[in-house]
Formats: C-alpha cells, structure tokens, sequence
C-alpha cells in the first residue's frame, strides 16, 4: 500500500529570530504547505489565523498536545462541518505529523488525533525521515534516467 506523504520544500529563512508563537506558525504552516500561500477562507474567519486550518493546528492541537480530538469534538468546537476537519486532518496526515488513538466522545468510541507523541519537534522527526526517503527514490530515478540516456543497461 502506497501510504501519501505531501510536503511543499521551499528554500527559507530559519523563523528562529521571531519570538511570536503565533507569527512563527502562521509563517511555518505556508511554507509546508498546510495553509497556502495567500489562503483566503471561506468562511467569516478575518485572517489566517481566525480560519479553521489554523486554529485547528493551534489552538487544539498544539495547545493541548496531550490530548486527541475526535473529528466530530472538532467540527463542534470550530464550528464547521466534518468533511471540513477532515480535509485539514488529512493534510497533517500527510505530513506524517498525527497519530491516531481511541477516543469517547458522546459515549462513542471514535477515532481521536494528536500531534505525535504530542511533541511537534518529535513528529517533525518523521516527516523528514519522509523526506529522506523521498528524495532517495528522486535520485534513483535520475541516476537511472542518466544511465539509461548514456546508453547504460536497460536492466537497471
């Protein structure tokens, strides 16, 4: 099974010199593609970060890294739908930045998510690990590709 792993890699400057929590993680979420350059909600958020993605991200996530959220406890405390949650969970799936638990809410067992190991930098572990693996399957296929218009063996 093929798992989805979707990360935009753009060249930055490190966000170590802002002391703004809030500032740092509006910034990071663009440029790895959580939130898109120049986002616009659709819905009556003001800003980036009075919009679903973000404070899905912030306010429960990162704010309460030990717990896990159900989708149907989020959809509620942000006031929007389901398919909504899950579009977002769904883009921190795939950047490998959520773990998966069992939850109750409303006395039903659910499918809760968390930041990893309820540590971002810890999480963070893997996506690059992601990443690694990635850009090794990159450079096969170029080696290949290079090899092949050389005249190489076909049978690489």
């Amino acid at each position: 099974m093929i798992q989805l792993f979707e990360l935009h890699v753009v060249s930055n400057t490190p966000l170590t010199g802002i002391d703004d929590a809030d500032t740092v993680a509006e910034q990071f979420l663009m440029q790895i593609g959580y939130i898109p350059k120049g986002y616009d909600p659709k819905t009556s958020a003001t800003s980036v970060r009075d919009s679903i993605p973000y404070r899905l991200f912030m306010d429960y996530l990162m704010r309460y890294t030990d717990k896990a959220w159900s989708v149907e406890e989020l959809a509620a405390l942000l006031d929007t739908t389901k398919p909504t949650i899950y579009r977002h969970i769904n883009k921190l799936k795939a950047l490998d930045l959520l773990e998966t638990t069992d939850v109750i809410f409303d006395g039903q067992k659910r499918k809760g998510y968390r930041i990893k190991y309820g540590d971002l930098s810890l999480a963070w572990n893997f996506t690059e690990s992601n990443i690694d693996m990635a850009m090794k399957g990159y450079r096969k296929s170029v080696d290949h590709l290079q090899n092949l218009m050389n005249g190489g063996d076909r049978g690489d």
